[in-house]
Parts: C-alpha cells; sequence; structure tokens
C-alpha cells in the first residue's frame, strides 16, 4: 500500500504543513500539492462545495506529491466512510465533545475487528494500491478536532482511544468556547489550553496537528512542538498574494 508520508516525518521528528482547501477548485488543490506542502485538506465542513466535488479534489491532490486529506462536514460515519473510499489518506473530524465521540470516530477509520468501517474502497484501492485493505488500518489518519471545553475537559480520556491516531486544535472555536473570541492568540489562556492539549497528547503518543492564523503563530506552534501546522486556507493565501502584489501600484 502507497505510504502515508507523514507518518514518516513524525517519525524523522520533522513538522508537516498542510494546505487547506475551502474553495471547490481541483486546478487550485492541485496546485497547493505541487506548492510544497505535505498534505492539503479537503474541507466539507465550512467548504461551499459537497461531496461530489470533495472527490474531483482528492483526485486532484492525489496527482501531486502531497498526502489527500479531508475535515469531514460532521462526525457521521456514513460520510467518513466514503472519504475514505474516495481516497482521504487521513479524516479531521469536527464536533468531538466526549471519548464516546472520539471512540466512535476512531472505529469509523479502521476495518474490522479494529473498527467498523465497512468495506468497499473504491477509489482508495486506485490510490492506495492492491494492497489497501491489508494495510489502510495503519496508514489512514484519525485526527479528533479539539474545539469545545467539553473536549478540552476530557482530552485525557480522548488520547487514551486506542485507534486514534491523533487529535487536531481548532484555536478559533476553541478561542469562543472560552469567551475569548475567534482571533484568540496569543492569550496566555488560549496558548496554555493548546499547550496542554499537545503535552498530553503527546505523551500518549498521538499525532498533533493545528491551524494557524499568522505567520506569528506559525512560528509558535513550530516550536512548541506539532506534528502538523496548517498555515491557513487558500482563500486566505489567495487574498494575501493578490493584495501584497497589488499594494505597491495603488501606493503609486
Amino acid at each position: 500500500m502507497r505510504e502515508n508520508s507523514l507518518i514518516a516525518l513524525k517519525a524523522a521528528g520533522k513538522m508537516a504543513l498542510n494546505a487547506w482547501v475551502s474553495v471547490g477548485c481541483g486546478y487550485q488543490a492541485e496546485l497547493l500539492g505541487h506548492a510544497g506542502f505535505d498534505a492539503v485538506t479537503v474541507d466539507l465542513q465550512h467548504g461551499p462545495y459537497g461531496f461530489d466535488t470533495a472527490v474531483h479534489l482528492l483526485q486532484a491532490i492525489s496527482s501531486t506529491p502531497a498526502m489527500p486529506m479531508a475535515r469531514s462536514a460532521g462526525s457521521t460515519l456514513a460520510e467518513i466512510h466514503k472519504l475514505l473510499d474516495a481516497g482521504a489518506y487521513g479524516i479531521i473530524c469536527p464536533l468531538i465533545e466526549s471519548v464516546d465521540d472520539a471512540a466512535a470516530f476512531a472505529r469509523a477509520c479502521r476495518y474490522p475487528p479494529r473498527g467498523d468501517r465497512s468495506f468497499g474502497p473504491a477509489r482508495g484501492l486506485t490510490y492506495g494500491g492492491s494492497d489497501y485493505a491489508a494495510g489502510a488500518d495503519d496508514q489512514i489518519f484519525s485526527l479528533a478536532m479539539i474545539e469545545t471545553l467539553s473536549a478540552l475537559d476530557c482530552i485525557e480520556q480522548i488520547a487514551q482511544v486506542q485507534e486514534l491516531s491523533g487529535v487536531y486544535v481548532g484555536p478559533s472555536d476553541l478561542g469562543l468556547a472560552m469567551g475569548l473570541g475567534s482571533s484568540a492568540w496569543p492569550q496566555p489562556a488560549l496558548v496554555d489550553a493548546i499547550r496542554h492539549v499537545l503535552e498530553v497528547c503527546r505523551a500518549q503518543g498521538k499525532y498533533t496537528g493545528i491551524y494557524s492564523s499568522s505567520l506569528a503563530m506559525d512560528q509558535a506552534m513550530r516550536e512548541m512542538g506539532f506534528d502538523l501546522v496548517t498555515p491557513g486556507n487558500d482563500a486566505q493565501q489567495l487574498r494575501a498574494g493578490a493584495q501584497q502584489r497589488i499594494q505597491p501600484l495603488r501606493a503609486i
């Protein structure tokens, strides 16, 4: 089976960089995959597109060196199964609020006897290889989003879920939940919460990822020791690049 390169990066002590696709354009997803990112994540929770478009985006990413991943719209098992069957090598799942939620999600990403995933790999077999079924349980990432007070309160139990690959911190929603607002970084309370999640999960050998809203936060998360950092999304990067190019011309 095709190996998940993020596993090798973690083993080598190297941080992975993850692109975030909020725009449903295959060409744009393909460009990101060739831009130097280690993974590209298709966002079905907030991206203005559905599953059919997500399949095309995963196909585009699969033509690049980056690992194809997806954030599901929720914890619905049917959607998670379909995204994995469509070739996603990792699922970032929002709305994980308890150890039961985390365990159900983790089992949805594993075949029996380790989980409850139904067999029918479809595109996953094409991308992953003919031995996909034998290797998928060890190569597919299941990352539970930590973005609520409930998840924060039970992070120790979530980190102990055996089949869960790791966690992915959503700092905007976590900041809102803490009463700090969606742009709370670098308020000390949020920084402390993020560091606590990281330390608990690292102690259990779990993979750790986080979304970052600025270059300063990118650097801070790297120094803190996250395995994967998402430096904004494609729409933000497109806007920032365009503004950087036109501002000097407007100033003339």
